[in-house]
């Protein structure tokens, strides 16, 4: 059995697999990078340079700097990856947002209950939704990696099927 037609059929998806990163989703991310490294430097200058500030201002000050680092390293990988990888991207960046958004609800409840303000609690309840928001997201980029991992493995077996 010729192996061309066969390639010919898997054209396509062999052009996807080793094409660069597009140039809409590298705007999008080189935009993420932009805000997620001025947001970092700003919370971390503040964190610096106001030694002051009370002890759960710095606090924050320190978290929203280690979330910012997080989104920066993110989106400087996904650049420097170059390659289509967005099923794998997009369940990375899926996992942070529900780790950062817990932590941000964690911090407001601690706020609430530490402090008797109803604010917290609010911001508490809202960062619940944003967890919420966070799984739904993570859970259809984990669902679209399988289904592309199962594809993958569908056209490696068949080519190798097909140089038998």
């Amino acid at each position: 059995m010729s192996l061309a037609p066969q390639m010919d059929a898997a054209a396509p998806e062999v052009r996807i697999l080793s094409a660069e990163l597009s140039p809409r989703p590298r705007v999008a991310h080189a935009l993420l990078l932009a805000a997620a490294l001025g947001g970092t430097v700003v919370t971390l200058s503040l964190f610096i340079t106001e030694p002051d500030l009370p002890l759960r201002t710095r606090a924050a000050l320190a978290v929203l700097s280690l979330i910012g680092m997080g989104w920066t390293g993110y989106a400087l990988w996904v650049l420097t990856q170059r390659r289509v990888l967005y099923a794998r991207q997009q369940v990375v960046a899926g996992w942070m947002a529900v780790a950062f958004t817990s932590v941000f609800s964690l911090g407001a409840l601690a706020i609430g209950i530490g402090s008797g303000m109803p604010v917290g609690f609010v911001a508490a309840a809202m960062g619940v939704a944003m967890i919420g928001a966070a799984l739904v997201v993570l859970s259809r980029a984990r669902r679209r990696l399988a289904t592309l991992t199962a594809k993958r493995r569908a056209l490696e077996t068949q080519l190798a099927e097909g140089a038998r």
